[in-house]
């Protein structure tokens, strides 16, 4: 029979075919489209291996914004309709003897020492700041030791939000720590508050003796900062001959 079915003349035929074409061109886009966007996502990781390198810089920059702060005494006053919140006021303010809060909005926060606390061995009390001995070093530490560190500090005027402890610390130029812990929220008394921090071990063998450079930051959640303190210390084989 002539005239017989062409698939080349047949416009559904075509249109299958220009369909299936149109099909290869988005397959293919869309592949090019994922191969991108899996080559940003290794840039991405790529750059988060350096952002270790700048922890501390961007912790300074990364203040939470709490608004103005409130005199103590003006705070006490505020949501007296609130009994939850005066409840909590009270508790947390139980200790403070209002006629020692004077107006001034700020808290102050003074660290008075840091104590290193081995077995074996007695506590060794630093004042801050510091008093390096006759090589600059603060102190020194027996390397391989187990130990844990504590602070006096007192609070003064104002609560203090969000009160976090930094410490770097460094050997030849290269970071080697880096430890931040949050210790909390504190009012003002007159009592000196005491923070201890977990146990650490220091390292050891010949390679980890020697010199460090470290830098201790007591900063609050706006940002401001109580304490800053640049030091040197030693971690020798032996402990130093106590005095």
């Amino acid at each position: 029979m002539e005239g017989g079915n062409n698939d080349s003349t047949n416009p559904k035929v075509e249109k299958e075919q220009e369909n299936q074409n149109e099909d290869v061109k988005i397959t293919e886009t869309g592949k090019k489209e994922m191969s991108r966007k899996n080559s940003v996502n290794h840039e991405e990781e790529d750059d988060s291996d350096h952002e270790g390198d700048h922890d501390e810089d961007n912790d300074e920059k990364r203040v939470v914004v709490l608004g103005p702060q409130v005199a103590l005494k003006e705070q006490l006053d505020m949501d007296k309709d609130d009994e939850s919140l005066r409840r909590w006021k009270k508790q947390l303010l139980a200790n403070v003897d209002l006629a020692d809060v004077g107006e001034n909005p700020d808290p102050e926060v003074k660290i008075l020492d840091l104590t290193i606390v081995t077995q074996d061995r007695p506590d060794l009390v630093l004042p801050i700041p510091f008093v390096p001995d006759a090589k600059g070093y603060a102190f020194a530490l027996k390397d391989g030791s187990k130990y844990h560190l504590k602070f006096n500090f007192t609070v003064s005027n104002n609560i203090v939000s969000g009160l976090r402890y930094t410490n770097t610390v460094w050997k030849t130029g290269i970071r080697v720590d880096n430890t931040k812990v949050m210790l909390g929220t504190f009012s003002p008394q007159k009592e000196a508050y005491t923070y201890e921090l977990e146990e650490e071990t220091t390292p050891s063998g010949m390679f980890a003796r020697g010199s460090y450079s470290a830098r201790t930051k007591f900063v609050d959640d706006d940002g401001k900062c109580y304490l800053d303190m640049s030091y040197y210390f030693e971690i020798r084989k032996d402990w130093p001959t106590l005095q």
